[in-house]
């Protein structure tokens, strides 16, 4: 089917749908809208932005001692940015479908590979599974973001959210399927040798996350090499 340059870009065209300060241009494709204030993105996610904006790579102190020693040590955590000013900021990853989340007073627990963005009053920290065979899957570490405000994540496909509650006995997942779960849970991971040695060694199979308590656990139908954002 053709079309005409101007219907082509008709078709396409930006549109402002809500006064939200978060707006979903498609699935794929998230504005935020700034009104002199600080927004933190994952580097490398911006795609265009109007108006008076800034960007700058987190610095090694930005988040205190703490953090800082924790990144160092894991490698954890997508690589932020933040971008201030007034303006629009455009913003996707790899085409991958983008799900905003707002938290009140709730904290909720990200693979950082899966953290596309989050508003600057959010506070975060790195946690550590209590298994160390975690280390197996190469999802040991996760980052934990707690308070009031808006989060987007971003998966392949659409995410299913499975439940846990005190009927639903313990859940399983794939590591490198899995992008976030209620804050308060504390996922262990086991190991399977035989399994791991069927599939190979960087299957999900061969190591799962165990969850066990009231809450949620996300997933994505899709297994993404590496949990997390290396930086």
């Amino acid at each position: 089917m053709e079309h005409s340059l101007n219907d082509f870009v008709k078709a396409h065209e930006q549109q402002d749908e809500s006064q939200d300060a978060w707006e979903l241009e498609n699935s794929r494709i998230l504005e935020v809208k700034l009104f002199q204030n600080r927004l933190w993105t994952k580097v490398g996610s911006m795609i265009a932005y109007r108006g008076d904006i800034k960007f700058r790579r987190e610095g090694m102190l930005e988040h205190g001692m703490s953090k800082m020693l924790k990144e160092v040590f894991t490698g954890e955590g997508a690589t932020l940015m933040k971008a201030e000013g007034r303006g629009r900021v455009y913003l996707a990853d790899a085409a991958k479908r983008i799900t905003i989340i707002r938290l009140n007073n709730e904290s909720i627990s990200v693979n950082g590979n899966d953290l596309l963005a989050f508003e600057d009053g959010l506070s975060w920290d790195i946690q550590m599974s209590r298994k160390i065979g975690g280390m197996l899957a190469g999802g040991l570490f996760n980052l934990r973001i707690e308070g009031t405000g808006r989060i987007a994540l971003v998966t392949h496909g659409e995410p299913m959210a499975l439940r846990l509650v005190p009927t639903s006995g313990s859940l399983y997942t794939d590591p490198q399927a899995t992008v976030a779960w209620s804050g308060h849970l504390q996922p262990e991971f086991r190991t399977d040798l035989t399994l791991g040695s069927f599939f190979g060694r960087g299957s999900g199979e061969g190591a799962q996350m165990y969850f066990k308590g009231v809450g949620f656990v996300l997933v994505q139908p899709f297994e993404q090499s590496g949990s997390v954002a290396r930086r």
